[in-house]
């Protein structure tokens, strides 16, 4: 059974992070086909405040800073984080690495669900880099529901993930696996 409802009685609600700021991103639209699948009752929300986070820098005070007291209020509502990072010269992409770096001293990873996802297999190396992050932050995992979908090349829009049988299935079982552990506190 999918969980319609968090702890709270609420709708579950997830946060997708796309690692890039392209408007013709594979990576966000992968995040934007998963909301479309995700089981009815889970709000699935796709921030967009990547590109106005500031260069992190921990002398300045974010409180001050509106892009990154949004951020860590966002983070702090959802049940769950996805995220999809495109991966470059072997890295996270550094707008992705930049916003973890803002929560890293204050908590909203703290045992929060998180998978990730992505649109190329040969993404490795970014995902590695970005699970040891998490990791270190101490997010909970969700290896079950992080997958790689193989878009290289294929320039896939939202709708064209959603009517190909085989993406959209691998994209509706990521969701739905995840709002399972979600709603059970499962995962690793």
């Amino acid at each position: 059974m999918i969980p319609r409802a968090n702890s709270r009685g609420d709708a579950v609600k997830i946060l997708a992070i796309s690692g890039s700021l392209r408007a013709g991103s594979s990576n966000t639209a992968l995040l934007h086909a998963m909301a479309a699948l995700a089981p009815g009752g889970v709000e699935v929300s796709l921030y967009g405040g990547l590109v106005e986070l500031p260069h992190f820098n921990p002398d300045l005070d974010p409180e001050t800073i509106p892009a990154v007291a949004d951020f860590r209020a966002r983070l702090a509502a959802a049940d769950g984080v996805l995220i999809s990072s495109p991966e470059y010269a072997h890295g996270v992409a550094g707008v992705m690495k930049n916003a973890l770096d803002w929560v890293v001293a204050t908590g909203e990873f703290v045992d929060r669900p998180v998978a990730l996802v992505n649109a190329s297999p040969r993404a490795h190396h970014a995902q590695e880099a970005l699970t040891e992050t998490l990791v270190v932050m101490t997010a909970r995992m969700v290896p079950e529901a992080s997958i790689a979908v193989p878009l290289l090349g294929r320039k896939l829009p939202e709708g064209g993930m959603l009517a190909d049988a085989e993406i959209a299935d691998a994209l509706r079982g990521a969701i739905e696996t995840f709002v399972r552990v979600i709603g059970t506190g499962a995962g690793s």
